[in-house]
């Protein structure tokens, strides 16, 4: 039976694709670590310790998560083995399309552990911190800023990902001026990297009375949330902190005090504010993480030896830097200037189906089709 045996070769094809990711995740080691990581947590006064409790368990949602994904991908691969012998002693072809439908969905389970296998950049790992910042416009810029914090809060929500809202200032009118979001997870940075830039919107304004097509821009800025062991030397002396009260979501507490915390690097102009800490000393310290991990970023980016030699970072929220495209109207599309990725289900990408874009800048980014001025955005 022709039709089975071509079935079955491509099931042999995924499988020395398994068996490698089970090398590169390192899944035997992995379930020793999970096994003692158990047994910490049941130690007596494992909860004493608030901070070292919570780097436990975050590491063992981390690989828990890693070993549940390649038992799945085993899982599928061993079902679809046991649907092509039924197949084969019954010389049943009316289950061809049900084991071609799961060899599709192996094929998609694959290349979604392959991806992931590509992150191995120092951060990828790592939790990443999304800052937002609406473009020239006034209240439509502002508007399409809140679409853009919307869509990569529902994109990690989907993807099982915790996201903390740190800091919201929003518009006059609508939408938002800036915002900070933590995405917590593993590879959440490395994923989420290849987001950096500018985004560029053009609709049909609600606002405007008379209906007339408007072009907007918002800014976001992705960084690792480093951890508290990595050393970033920035001077005192080039910190500007300013405090102020609290607005927007966050529990009773946040109104009654300035407790929000806002940093300026002074030299570079880069801010981090965050307000949804409980205390001002929690929202400095995960504000200065955050202008950290932007300053370290920028480092990187300009190869550069020391942070001081860090110049002209602020680049201007306009026309011909955008790293994406979203139209409304004539037509529909999203589309991305650096890998020519497109789409025109731009429901879907609002409300968090971005995959495909994010799937295509990491693969264009280890094969190196990518111009460096193309990665630095």
């Amino acid at each position: 039976m022709i039709f089975l045996e071509n079935l079955r070769s491509r099931l042999e094809s995924y499988k020395p694709k398994i068996k490698e990711l089970y090398e590169v995740f390192d899944i035997e080691n992995s379930k020793e670590r999970v096994e003692e990581l158990h047994n910490k947590a049941a130690e007596p006064g494992f909860w004493d310790d608030l901070e070292t409790s919570q780097k436990v368990l975050q590491e063992t949602r981390t690989l828990e998560g890693r070993i549940e994904k390649y038992d799945k991908l085993t899982q599928s691969a061993e079902d679809i083995e046991v649907m092509l012998e039924m197949a084969a002693e019954e010389d049943d072809e009316s289950m061809t399309a049900d084991i071609e439908q799961e060899l599709d969905s192996l094929a998609a389970q694959v290349d979604a552990l392959t991806l992931a296998s590509l992150l191995t950049g120092e951060y990828d790992k790592n939790n990443a911190i999304l800052n937002f910042h609406s473009g020239a416009g006034g209240t439509e810029a502002q508007d399409w800023n809140e679409m853009l914090y919307r869509m990569y809060t529902r994109w990690g929500e989907a993807h099982g990902f915790k996201v903390n809202v740190l800091d919201v200032l929003e518009g006059s009118e609508a939408g938002l001026q800036s915002a900070s979001i933590a995405i917590e997870g593993e590879n959440a940075y490395g994923y989420l990297k290849g987001e950096a830039g500018i985004h560029r919107l053009v609709r049909v304004s609600p606002f405007d009375s008379q209906g007339r097509r408007h072009t907007s821009f918002a800014a976001v800025d992705v960084m690792p949330d480093l951890p508290e062991d990595v050393d970033i030397d920035i001077r005192p002396e080039d910190i500007e902190m300013q405090v102020y009260r609290s607005s927007g979501a966050g529990g009773q507490h946040i109104n009654k005090t300035s407790s929000a915390v806002r940093l300026i690097h002074k030299p570079t102009g880069i801010v981090a504010a965050c307000q949804t800490q409980r205390s001002q000393f929690q929202n400095r310290d995960y504000a200065m993480r955050m202008l950290k991990a932007k300053l370290l970023e920028i480092k990187l980016q300009q190869n550069l030896e020391k942070i001081e030699d860090i110049k002209g970072v602020q680049k201007e929220i306009a026309w011909g830097s955008q790293i994406r495209s979203y139209v409304f109207m004539p037509y529909q599309l999203v589309k991305d200037h650096r890998t020519d990725y497109e789409t025109a289900n731009i429901g879907a990408v609002m409300d968090g189906d971005i995959d495909g874009f994010i799937n295509a800048y990491l693969k264009s980014l280890s094969l190196g089709n990518l111009k460096d001025e193309d990665v630095r955005e």
